[in-house]
């Protein structure tokens, strides 16, 4: 039905690696692979293998769940993106919150789940390049912000810049971009 590679740590695995939970269900324990360095596995290769039919209005969604939080998702493949390489941005461990657990208990551990679903109901398929837009977005912001701040007075209760501070702020942007290219790679994570 389907596989998966991560880049640069595995050869590729097939769904015999999953447990099946029900027909449109698997999870991947990640304790059998990294044990508890789980987050330093941070891409995951998805393929649709060659003899299996998705239908069209189908995909095969992916999600990681850190151990004692909720599952996130990540991206799907359909019939139309066959392949994907998904980031894996693992949430907090317990979701944030503090679990306690029985010394007897077996301990939490990190999953990825794949499941088979209707592609109308899945958010954008590319979530991971969604994220790096907004991170890229947030970091030229914060690039003005800090300029801005640096020529601000104080009337009051307002910051007060010059007119003008716009267009120089992108100038100088500009002209950084030209003499280093390797500065607009800095605000990409």
């Amino acid at each position: 039905m389907f596989g998966i590679v991560f880049p640069n740590r595995s050869f590729p695995l097939d769904i015999s690696t999953f447990s099946q939970i029900d027909t449109f269900h698997w999870i991947l324990d990640m304790n059998t692979f990294v044990g508890e360095a789980y987050d330093q596995i941070r891409e995951l290769c998805i393929f649709l293998l060659n003899n299996f039919t998705l239908p069209p209005d189908k995909a095969l969604a992916v999600y990681i769940q850190s151990p004692g939080s909720p599952f996130q998702y990540c991206g799907a493949v359909t019939l139309s993106r066959p392949s994907a390489v998904l980031a894996l941005n693992w949430p907090e461990p317990g979701g944030g919150q503090l679990q306690l657990q029985a010394p007897d208990a077996a301990p939490l551990s990190a999953k990825i789940g794949v499941s088979v679903e209707d592609l109308a109901s899945l958010p954008l398929l590319d979530v991971a390049a969604q994220k790096r837009i907004e991170r890229l977005a947030m970091k030229i912001g914060q690039n003005l912000f800090n300029y801005m701040q640096s020529f601000c007075g104080v009337d009051g209760s307002r910051l007060v810049v010059p007119m003008d501070i716009l267009d120089r702020w992108f100038n100088k942007f500009q002209e950084r971009a030209k003499r280093d290219p390797e500065y607009l790679k800095g605000f990409d994570l």
